[in-house]
């Protein structure tokens, strides 16, 4: 079987010294490798295939027989490791606490403990007819979120 901190040295090899960074990696006991990384430009096609190649070069299909998928992560996917919060930063996103409560709004500040969200929310002021729009920054330790996503709109 193909042990994953063989995998991870294999990534960490590839994305060292580039702006790459490794978000995940999977290795299952039927040897289905998964490798999702990312940088702060994108990941195309060909920086996959040569991710895929690299990691090829590096293992041999005669020892031992692996199925191997290399991807970036998805739009909607949840936030994994700490530079898709930097990447983020002055995006949308979506922030469900382990608690359940469900927050939107822009990713203002990134550091290894928390991230802070700005939000906007409509409040009646006593006496006041309308409600006016009130801007907060909400910081949430990363222990405390379940999921973060990048929010995609359509306008």
């Amino acid at each position: 079987m193909i042990e994953q901190p063989t995998i991870l040295q294999i990534v960490e090899n590839f994305v060292s010294g580039t702006d790459f960074y490794m978000v995940e990696v999977k290795v299952s006991p039927e040897n289905q490798i998964l490798v999702v990384f990312d940088s702060f430009q994108g990941v195309s096609i060909d920086d996959c295939e040569s991710l895929n190649n690299f990691i090829e070069s590096k293992l041999d299909r005669e020892q031992e027989d692996y199925e191997l998928e290399v991807s970036s992560p998805g739009l909607t996917e949840p936030f994994k490791v700490l530079k898709q919060y930097e990447k983020n930063i002055g995006n949308e996103v979506e922030i469900v606490t382990k608690k359940g409560e469900k927050f939107s709004g822009i990713l203002t500040e990134v550091n290894f403990d928390n991230c802070t969200l700005q939000t906007e929310k409509l409040i009646k002021p006593e006496g006041a007819k309308r409600k006016i729009k009130v801007t907060e920054k909400i910081p949430f330790r990363y222990e405390d979120i379940k999921t973060t996503k990048y929010i995609l709109r359509f306008k």
